[in-house]
């Protein structure tokens, strides 16, 4: 348990130590401890993880200490430590350290460092108390942790007001979701009277249990999930997360707070799985999530929002997963997605920074020529999220669209053309950032070269996990054994392999993914290799291609229809409530009241002594009339 302690506390120590005294720290020092923190969080994580592996660690479930007691309802802080928790581990704190050290790099002339560090730390703390907690209550903390760490580093620019805007955008947008986790959370403990893991689920086989309640229950779960994992219909912050600094995008899209969604139905999976209902509204909203995303990807010039989308678009992918009830599947693409797309934002992030700051790929090009390592590590990241095999993305998206092919065919064709066009648009951005030839200004042109080893380093790591990360989930036909299969097999008790379905089918399940993929990839070569096209300039687009571009203006359309009724509402309630009401005649008129009173009790006093003695023997004789009579 010591261990566990130093697991959780160490990012949080980096945290006090650049809060504190980051400022009187010299750059490097600061940069230094706060991956240290991370690396430390590491190779515990490691060892626990290795142990599951080999089958000589056992789960952890321990009650720190009592929390909160009220009659029959007990719930106290508790950690749990088990297989999920575990790869969950790995991803947050391998990932994340390697994003500290990137960012060392990447904002190393930034006057914040320090400041920026200490985020990041809390920032992980926070996202391992989620991941760790043995009860929802304890996870809330952790949800709630990074919400706030999102708003800190999304909003870290602070003296851009847009970027202010965003962060704000997506704290309040969590908050919706959030209130859905509550009163989920309010169900299960009024009905249950716990929150802890293991007693729900004891008393959910030991108890006829209403399916309505079920149903409430998992679907307010599933509010949260949308939210925090950016689902149709509260996405639209994430996109508008890519205003934080590279490195915070990398983390908040590949490894941590995104794919908190998918953890809690994964940890709840055994209360999800009473209520089918909810399992097939939410494969349903993860499918056209999957593809109303996609478009939008297609037409997006800015290099991050192309990768902001192709995050939701992939997101989308994992909760159809776990919608037709393919939990490993949709931990496996949580897996490998950490690995592609946090190689990807921060392969961006080395092309942004070798542009001076240009985030625009009309105004790159040719790019390859100066930066080899940050583009092969891209492009290889590129045909793993593409699905090309053997490739890990192939092999979590095809056994995904497998699983999904038996459940709905429906679906299987969404989720296809989605795969479809994410090899499009990725290659589109791979085309039109390294090939050709450079269409910047010469001053950037003169100032294009390959990012130092702090960034270079971790891009090389994360495109060889992109590259064989996929053998964790080998099919079976190939490797006899599903290895991540039977890893998680504790938590997922159900094996979620295909066995029934016929080789063939698989067979042809994977040529045609292979050659959507394929056919993908071919379109973006012919249209921006070939035919030499370029994105269309501002204003340019027509039609349903504006439409997508303004990414279905769906932003206005919250803006029309909550916030400026809102604003109006607030205004008018300011104007009626605030300044007429309380300001004009509670504090007004009782100070006016006040003054009215003063004036007419000052003037008795005259200073006039005969007027002073006549109120006493007036005042004498009303006493002696009262008591007498």
């Amino acid at each position: 348990m010591v261990n566990l302690y130093v697991l959780i506390l160490a990012p949080l120590v980096g945290f006090l130590i650049n809060g504190l005294m980051g400022k009187s720290l010299p750059k490097s020092v600061s940069g230094i401890i706060s991956s240290f923190a991370v690396f430390v969080s590491f190779v515990i994580s490691s060892i626990y993880f290795f142990g599951f592996v080999g089958g000589t660690q056992a789960p952890i479930d321990a009650n720190v200490f009592d929390w909160i007691t009220a009659g029959e309802t007990k719930i106290s802080f508790g950690l749990l430590l088990d297989q999920l928790s575990g790869l969950w581990l790995m991803i947050i704190t391998g990932i994340g350290f390697l994003i500290h050290v990137y960012s060392i790099g990447y904002m190393h002339d930034d006057e914040n460092f320090s400041r920026f560090f200490a985020y990041l730390n809390l920032f992980i703390f926070f996202m391992l108390l989620l991941v760790l907690g043995n009860n929802f209550l304890v996870m809330f903390i952790g949800w709630e942790g990074v919400g706030l760490c999102s708003y800190l580093l999304i909003g870290f620019w602070f003296k851009n007001q847009p970027y202010n805007d965003a962060a704000k955008k997506a704290f309040i947008m969590n908050r919706i979701g959030d209130l859905g986790f509550l009163i989920g959370m309010f169900l299960i403990l009024f009905y249950f009277k716990t929150l802890n893991y293991g007693q729900l689920k004891e008393a959910l086989a030991s108890t006829q249990t209403s399916h309505g309640l079920l149903i409430a229950i998992t679907m307010c779960l599933f509010v949260g999930a949308m939210g925090k994992s950016a689902q149709l219909p509260l996405y639209t912050w994430l996109p508008d997360a890519m205003a934080g600094p590279t490195p915070v995008s990398a983390l908040i899209h590949a490894a941590t707070m995104v794919t908190a969604g998918i953890f809690l139905i994964a940890r709840a999976n055994f209360l999800f799985s009473m209520a089918p209902e909810t399992l097939s509204f939410i494969a349903g909203v993860g499918a056209v999530t999957a593809l109303f995303a996609a478009t939008i990807g297609v037409l997006q010039n800015d290099i991050k929002k192309v990768l902001a989308y192709s995050t939701v678009s992939q997101l989308g992918l994992m909760f159809l997963a776990m919608g037709v009830g393919a939990y490993t599947s949709g931990v496996f693409h949580v897996t490998t997605h950490a690995f592609f797309k946090a190689c990807l934002f921060l392969g961006s992030g080395s092309v942004i920074h070798a542009m001076g700051g240009e985030q625009d790929i009309r105004n790159m090009g040719g790019l390859k020529k100066w930066m080899s390592i940050t583009f092969i590590t891209f492009l290889l990241s590129s045909i793993a999220i593409a699905g090309v095999p053997p490739f890990s993305g192939f092999f979590s998206k095809d056994e995904i669209l497998a699983h999904v092919f038996e459940a709905n065919k429906v679906l299987w064709v969404i989720g296809s053309l989605a795969s479809f066009l994410t090899a499009f648009y990725m290659f589109r951005l791979v085309i039109l950032t390294f090939f050709g030839s450079f269409r910047g200004t010469h001053e950037q042109e003169h100032h294009l070269h390959e990012s130092p080893a702090t960034i270079t380093i971790p891009l090389v790591i994360l495109a060889v996990l992109a590259v064989l990360g996929g053998l964790m989930g080998l099919p079976e036909f190939i490797s006899h054994t599903h290895w991540l299969n039977s890893f998680l097999a504790p938590i997922f008790p159900h094996a979620e392999g295909h066995e029934h379905m016929a080789i063939s089918t698989e067979f042809a399940l994977m040529g045609l993914a292979t050659a959507l993929a394929v056919i993908g990839i071919g379109i973006a070569y012919s249209l921006y290799v070939s035919k030499q096209q370029l994105p269309a300039k501002e204003g340019e687009l027509k039609g349903f291609a504006a439409l997508v571009y303004d990414k279905y203006r769906v932003d206005e359309l919250y803006n029309a229809v909550f916030v400026k009724p809102i604003s109006a509402l607030s205004s008018t309630l300011y104007t009626i409530v605030d300044k007429a009401l309380i300001d004009g005649q509670l504090v007004e008129g009782t100070a006016g009241l006040s003054m009215q009173l003063g004036k007419r009790i000052r003037s008795l006093q005259s200073g006039n002594i005969g007027f002073y003695l006549l109120v006493m023997v007036v005042a004498i004789s009303l006493i002696l009339t009262y008591v007498f009579i």
